[in-house]
């Protein structure tokens, strides 16, 4: 069941007591795994049952998220990386594949495996194996679009918000000097466009651009923050390994928000 699908079955009232804001978002949640049935107090306990039968389980517990992994590990040795290498902007080194994430190097080896001198985890390694083994690919097209207008973004967009787009405009509220910080440890670019106080660009994989656009709050009007995606975004990652990376990402910069304090 995606999503929408489960939407139907809402009450559509976007009361916010799932302490979400949306019964799209709510749905979305569910779905990745994040959020249970029984957080939505207009649901009885026969429209439960009836619900959780129809779900599938999603990557969203680990159980589920390691099942995930392996099948991906499973493709990736079936590649032939000197194909794919210049394809999906990698490069090749001693059999293996280099790939650059936000100025650091992975090593994916024969066996599927993946090296860095960063800590490996889940929310790095599934989008980064998910993207070597895409059957589309797309080079940077220097078109800048929305989440929402990413395919399948719609459904999603919801949960985006409230887990990547709001909380990283909070950390850039109570912390200024954090894009900034940013730029520097993890290779990012600032440039100027749509007019916002800070833009800076960021490249998670080397053909997946985001650019983070922030205005900063001024008098009554509060800030604002938008990421937006290189079209070639949609092509080049599944819309739930899109979301995985940006959360992944704004729970990073969390983290390193909490040096400053």
């Amino acid at each position: 069941m995606t999503p929408l699908e489960l939407y139907k079955h809402l009450p559509q009232t976007n009361c916010g007591r799932c302490l979400l804001p949306s019964c799209l978002a709510f749905a979305a949640a569910i779905v990745a795994g994040g959020k249970k049935l029984t957080e939505c107090p207009y649901l009885s306990e026969q429209q439960q049952e009836q619900l959780t039968g129809s779900l599938q389980p999603r990557a969203g517990t680990e159980p589920d998220q390691a099942r995930f992994i392996d099948r991906l590990v499973e493709k990736i040795r079936t590649i032939d990386f000197p194909q794919i290498a210049p394809v999906i902007g990698a490069t090749c080194n001693n059999g293996h594949l280099v790939i650059n994430s936000l100025g650091k190097d992975f090593v994916i080896d024969r066996q599927g495996e993946l090296h860095s001198e960063c800590h490996i985890i889940p929310w790095v390694k599934a989008p980064m194996l998910s993207y070597v083994t895409n059957t589309t690919h797309q080079p940077i097209t220097g078109e800048w679009i929305t989440f929402r207008e990413l395919n399948g973004g719609i459904e999603w967009q919801g949960l985006f918000t409230s887990r990547c787009e709001r909380p990283l405009q909070r950390l850039a509220d109570d912390h200024p000097e954090l894009l900034g910080d940013i730029i520097d440890l993890f290779m990012g670019r600032q440039t100027r466009a749509f007019d916002a106080d800070i833009a800076l660009t960021l490249y998670p994989l080397p053909h997946f651009p985001i650019l983070i656009c922030y205005q900063a709050p001024e008098e009554d009007l509060e800030s604002q923050l938008t990421i937006f995606f290189d079209a070639c975004c949609g092509v080049n990652l599944h819309i739930k390994s899109i979301y995985t990376l940006c959360a992944g990402l704004v729970h990073m910069f969390d983290k390193i928000s909490k040096l400053h304090i």
